[in-house]
This record gives C-alpha cells, sequence and structure tokens, in this order.
C-alpha cells in the first residue's frame, strides 16, 4: 500500500471515529433539549370550592382540553368530599369520563378521609401549610407539572402536584379519549401528609 493509500485509509478512518462522536453528541443535545422542553408547569385558578354540580361543571377547565386541567379539577373535586360526599363522587366521575368509579373506588376514597383528613386535597392549593391548617391562599391556585417522562404511554399523560404538607410531589394520571379529552385516569394525591399544627400535639 502506498503513502497515498496509508493516508486516504487515515482520513476515512478520523472521519468515521470523529462523525460518530458529532452524531453522538448530536443526538444527546436533541435528548436533553427534548427534556428541558417538557417541564412546564401551569397554574390554575379557582373563584373557590364549588357547593354544586352545576357550578362545578360551569368552570372552563370542566372542558378537560388539556390534562393539566383535568388534574387540577380532580383536586378541586376532592375538596368537595368532606362536606357532600355524594357530590364529590358525581364531580369525580364526570372527570372519569366512560370509565366511572367503581364501589372499591369508592371505599377507597371514604377510607382515606376517615380521621379527619378533610385538610389533605386543600394542602395542594397555594398558600395551604401545617402552621395555618391548611388554609389557602384566595383565590385557590393550584400549580400542576410535568416532568421528562410524562408522555412516555401514548395517551396518557403523568402529571405532578406538590402538597404543602409533603416533601415529594404527587402523582395523577390522565388519558387522552378519543373525543378529544382527558380523563382521569388514576390519582396518589390522597396519600398522608403532615398534621395541620392544630391537631398535631408535638408541634
Amino acid at each position: 500500500m502506498g503513502l497515498f493509500d496509508v493516508l486516504k485509509q487515515q482520513a476515512i478512518s478520523a472521519l468515521k471515529t470523529n462523525g460518530n462522536k458529532i452524531g453522538k453528541e448530536l443526538g444527546d443535545n436533541i435528548k436533553n433539549a427534548a427534556k428541558n422542553a417538557a417541564n412546564k408547569s401551569v397554574t390554575i385558578d379557582f373563584p373557590g370550592i364549588p357547593e354544586s354540580f352545576e357550578e362545578f361543571s360551569s368552570l372552563p377547565e370542566a372542558g378537560m382540553k388539556t390534562p393539566f386541567e383535568t388534574a387540577a379539577m380532580a383536586v378541586l373535586a376532592f375538596c368537595v368530599y368532606p362536606k357532600n360526599r355524594e357530590l364529590s363522587i358525581k364531580m369525580l366521575n364526570l372527570l372519569r369520563g366512560p370509565r366511572p368509579l367503581s364501589g372499591m373506588d369508592i371505599n377507597f376514597i371514604r377510607d382515606r378521609f376517615m380521621d379527619g383528613k378533610d385538610y389533605i386535597p386543600l394542602s395542594y392549593f397555594k398558600g395551604a401549610k401545617p402552621e395555618n391548617d391548611y388554609t389557602p391562599d384566595m383565590p385557590l391556585k393550584i400549580v400542576v407539572s410535568e416532568n421528562p417522562y410524562s408522555y412516555e404511554n401514548d395517551g396518557y399523560a403523568k402529571l405532578f402536584v406538590r402538597s404543602g404538607g409533603a416533601d415529594s410531589l404527587r402523582e395523577i394520571v390522565l388519558r387522552e379519549a378519543k373525543d378529544g379529552k382527558w380523563y382521569l385516569w388514576e390519582q396518589f394525591i390522597l396519600a398522608d401528609i403532615r398534621q395541620p399544627e392544630s391537631a398535631d400535639p408535638w408541634a
């Protein structure tokens, strides 16, 4: 092999090596950009806790056009439960669409509200914290967030809300139906949080 051929082979080898490196760096940059783009948070305002199904269903977010709206509406529906269980279940079934709550689901919700834990859903609104017995600011404001893995499963959205009484975000899963609406699929927002100070003998 002549000198020219040797130099040619070296040039081709270098091009392949650098090309692969550049390609990998470009791919990593694209992935990182996609992850950063999928870190959106949406703040949704409500005038207060609705006292009727008509009031609840007439809210703009009841259109469930985005998973953020449905997630926020789910928290609002749970806030009704302590005063009116039947109304709260009716609201949740609106959000669940073609998949209403089962008897097991209803029993689970009832159990989570036992022992005076009415404050749990309120804790997701801004201003609510143990020190003020989870009294939220008015109007009600809730922040719903996504992360880079929120849309890993086609047709589903895994979103997150923060409780003023918990250290970790809580998850709400939504599913898009063929009507274009995002329905409540699963939620993990009724887990225990820190007690209000007025109920905590150690506070």
